[in-house]
């Protein structure tokens, strides 16, 4: 059998596909994140011990795990089941990728069946006397199958399914950079929870310190020791360190119900079991992934290139809507007056319709929109670039951070050490009556202080791990 040429030249057009063909970016060129390269060793302190960086080692799955702490990782757990803005991701990707389906089934051809059944009275006066003489009351059914079929001659079609695909992958990786971001800021909101428990702890017992001080002081007022002035000295340095408790409970406060909400449970509901700062422990080795796997890793990053994606194919989409089309339409069908007989004899009907449109003239709407449609694709290739300086510049700001505050995690302790000791030393000197009160409440003071300071360093260090995690990924070991 021979092909009609008109139908040959449709068959050859059938393959075209307009618009740029999508290359996923090419992987970047770098080897490290910092102008000069950060030290592989992490120093040990007084209270935490040495950390190696391992670059190109592997992220770990679930990293949280690495800091040792059976309740941390319930309630990342919890997190990610009952988290609302995980939730909402989930239900995005859903909707996603069932509107990704719905413009699949635009390229096969559509099918519709009716039926329709009518009783009429015709008028005597005006009913033909030759057709059927004295039937005025009839009834008519009607049923009908239609077929049609748009031919996508320069892939406009197709280029619509690659963008929606897309974009039920770039909400694929939205969902799972949400998961990401929820596990870190629930690591980073149980640290911050147990440093400001902690630094309670502390400022009472700094009170209660106080308190003690302010006692043998009164005693040795009574005995004629000291002054008015110097039991003065030592109530308003007692009241300013209870004018701090407030704050540091208000704050703990608002820590736990951001963690309630992180965790999608009501604030008014009891809190599970927190770590302590004590119960966490830091990795010996934390992994760097290079930076042409980090774009592979990163969600943010996928989600951007899946966008850019979806931007090329609406390029083509936007070409192709300037171009002809065609349409093939099919109808079949019975009539009759009695439902049995609609395929019978002569009552079967059908018709074949083939159309072809060219746009003439719209005003230039469809220049114009394939104008922003390209517009559109140079910003998202501007996105996708500044999406990977971002995951670039979050890498290099987590290993300077750890390097810095591991440096001053020790001088915090050192600090925190000698103020002790100072303290001890003039509390017992206090108590043989050879210490004046200037130098207790400086020692009190700076005490109260290196304190606060030291629990600040300790939280600081375990949140710049967890920062570096969700720098490389955050992998939450949900299969991608």
């Amino acid at each position: 059998m021979k092909l009609h040429p008109a139908l040959m030249g449709a068959a050859l057009l059938s393959g075209c596909t307009v618009g740029p063909a999508f290359t996923p970016p090419a992987a970047p060129s770098s080897s490290g994140y910092t102008p000069v390269a950060p030290p592989a060793v992490i120093p040990a302190t007084a209270s935490t011990p040495g950390e190696t960086l391992t670059m190109g080692a592997a992220l770990p799955a679930r990293w949280w795990t690495q800091f040792g702490s059976p309740a941390l990782d319930r309630l990342v757990d919890m997190a990610l089941a009952a988290n609302t803005d995980v939730a909402i991701a989930d239900a995005n990707l859903r909707q996603a990728r069932a509107q990704a389906a719905a413009v699949a089934g635009s390229r096969l051809p559509e099918a519709d069946i009716g039926y329709q059944a009518s009783r009429t009275r015709a008028s005597e006066a005006l009913s033909d006397p030759l057709s059927e003489p004295g039937v005025f009351l009839y009834g008519l059914h009607t049923t009908t199958l239609n077929i049609s079929y748009p031919l996508d001659l320069f892939g406009g079609t197709k280029r619509r399914i690659e963008s929606a695909r897309a974009t039920a992958d770039a909400t694929a990786f939205r969902l799972e950079a949400a998961r990401a971001a929820v596990a870190a800021n629930t690591v980073l909101a149980a640290i911050e929870e147990a440093a400001l428990r902690e630094k309670v702890a502390a400022t009472e017992a700094s009170i209660k310190a106080s308190r003690e001080v302010l006692a043998l002081l009164r005693v040795q007022q009574e005995a004629g020791a000291i002054g008015k002035a110097d039991v003065a000295a030592q109530v308003a340095a007692l009241a300013q360190v209870e004018g701090t408790l407030p704050a540091l409970t208000k704050a703990l406060g608002h820590q736990q119900a951001a963690l309630s909400i992180l965790l999608g449970r009501e604030p008014a509901e009891p809190l599970p079991a927190t770590p302590d700062l004590d119960a966490l422990v830091l990795p010996p080795t934390l992994p760097v992934s290079l930076p042409s796997l980090l774009v592979r890793q990163r969600p943010d990053v996928r989600a951007a290139e899946a966008s850019l994606h979806a931007a090329s194919a609406d390029v083509g989409v936007a070409i192709a809507a300037r171009l002809p089309s065609i349409s093939l339409s099919a109808s079949a069908g019975g009539q009759a007056t009695r439902f049995g007989d609609m395929f019978k004899g002569g009552n079967p009907f059908w018709s074949l319709i083939g159309g072809i449109t060219q746009p003439l003239f719209h005003g230039g709407a469809l220049r114009q929109q394939q104008k922003a449609a390209e517009a559109a694709l140079d910003g998202a290739k501007a996105q996708y670039r500044a999406a990977v300086l971002g995951a670039f510049g979050d890498v290099a700001d987590a290993l300077t951070a750890l390097h810095a505050d591991a440096a001053a995690l020790a001088a915090a302790e050192k600090a925190d050490g000698a103020a002790a000791e100072n303290l001890g030393y003039l509390a017992y000197q206090l108590r043989l009556g050879q210490v004046g009160t200037l130098a207790l409440l400086n020692a009190t003071a700076t005490r109260s202080q290196t304190v606060i300071a030291l629990v600040d360093a300790r939280a600081a260090r375990f949140s710049d791990v967890a920062a570096l995690y969700l720098a490389l990924g955050g992998d939450t070991g949900q299969a991608r």
